[in-house]
C-alpha cells in the first residue's frame, strides 16, 4: 500500500516541484496540495495522510507551526515534516516542540526529501545537529518539578513571563510568530492548569511558586 501525502506551501514553484518528485516516486501518493492551512483539520481528516510536508512560514495569518498544534489537538498518528530555509532558528524548536516528526530545509529538498520521509517512516526524526542541540538544552533548561507543579509547557511559561513583563497578546504572537488565536489557546491553559482567572492572578502564583521571576 503506498504511503499518501500531504503538501503545505505557499511557493507554486516549490509546492509544484515538491508534488513532481513524489507524484514520479512508487512508494508514494501524492493525495493534497495546499498554499495555505486555512483548512487543515477538515483536509486532513478527510486525506488522511500518513505524512505531512509543511512549510513553516504560511500566509493567511495562520503558521506552519499553528497548523501543527490544530492537527496534534486530534490527530496524533501523522508524521509532519517541517519545511524549512534556516537550520538554526528557534522557530524550527518551537515547530518540534508542538509536536512536528522532524525537519527539512528548502534547499535539500531535490536531495534529501526521500530520505527523509523514509527516516521518519521508520521512526526517526529528521533534523540537523544545531536543532538536536536545541531540543537537548530546552530539556535540560526545563523548571524542575517542584518549581513547576502546575505542569506548565515550555511555551506556557514563556507566555506567562511575558505577561509578567506586561507585554500583550499581539506583541506576544508577534514576537513568537505565532497567531492571536495560539496565544489566546496558550493563555487559556494557563489559567486553567493555575486554577486562576486574570493576568495579575496568574502573574502573582507565577512568582509565588518560582516559575517566573
Amino acid at each position: 500500500m503506498l504511503t499518501g501525502v500531504i503538501i503545505y506551501e505557499d511557493n507554486v514553484q516549490l509546492r509544484e516541484s515538491i508534488a513532481e518528485m513524489i507524484t514520479q516516486s512508487g512508494d508514494y501518493v501524492l493525495l493534497g496540495s495546499f498554499p495555505n492551512v486555512l483548512n487543515v483539520k477538515k483536509q486532513v481528516n478527510e486525506l488522511d495522510p500518513d505524512i505531512i510536508l509543511m512549510d513553516i512560514d504560511m500566509p493567511g495569518g495562520i503558521s506552519g507551526i499553528d497548523a501543527v498544534i490544530k492537527i496534534r489537538s486530534f490527530n496524533q498518528r501523522v508524521l509532519i515534516i517541517m519545511l524549512t530555509v534556516f537550520d538554526d532558528n528557534e522557530i524550527v524548536l518551537d515547530a518540534i516542540c508542538a509536536g512536528a516528526s522532524g525537519y527539512l530545509l528548502k534547499k535539500d529538498l531535490s536531495t534529501r526529501l526521500p530520505e527523509a520521509m523514509l527516516e521518519v517512516l521508520s521512526g526517526g526524526a529528521p533534523m540537523t545537529p544545531s536543532v538536536a542541540r536545541m531540543v537537548i538544552n530546552s530539556m535540560q533548561n526545563k523548571p524542575k518539578a517542584g518549581n513547576n507543579r502546575y505542569q506548565l509547557t515550555h511555551r506556557e511559561t514563556e507566555m506567562l513571563l511575558a505577561l509578567s513583563k506586561g507585554f500583550g497578546y499581539k506583541t506576544i504572537a508577534l514576537e513568537n510568530h505565532i497567531s492571536l488565536e495560539t496565544v489566546r489557546s496558550h493563555i487559556k491553559n494557563i489559567y486553567e492548569k493555575m486554577q486562576v482567572h486574570s493576568q495579575l492572578e496568574a502573574i502573582a502564583k507565577g512568582k509565588d511558586d518560582g516559575i517566573i521571576r
